[in-house]
């Protein structure tokens, strides 16, 4: 998978992702081997769960520069998470790996 080149909207970069048919959530797990939090396939999510399913594709898991670049592809909504912690948590999770190094490993779970 090719890294995109995200705009300053989030809409516009959503649109060069990949599709996120067939589904239906992604995990993410520390380096411990836990689930620490999990994407559904939902409204509300599903944004989210397409940027999640992106990094995984283009570097593997959420590593420090996957995070930074997934920051680029929300767009607007990283400053705004930046302004107002806990108001985007699959953002603020982005900051938190930038912060502590800690890789976060993705796996993606398909509709049966």
């Amino acid at each position: 998978m090719a890294k995109i080149e995200p705009g300053a909207s989030f809409k516009d970069n959503l649109a060069q992702l990949p599709s996120i048919e067939g589904v239906a959530r992604i995990d993410l797990i520390d380096a411990g081997g836990a689930v620490v939090a999990s994407i559904p396939n939902e409204a509300g999510k599903q944004g989210s769960l397409a940027v999640y399913q992106y990094l995984g594709q283009c570097f593997g898991a959420v590593t420090p520069d996957a995070a930074e670049h997934g920051l680029a592809v929300f767009g607007e909504h990283s400053a705004d998470a930046k302004a107002r912690p806990g108001a985007h948590p699959n953002i603020d999770r982005l900051l938190e790996v930038i912060a502590t190094g800690q890789a976060l490993t993705i796996s993606t779970v398909s509709n049966q």
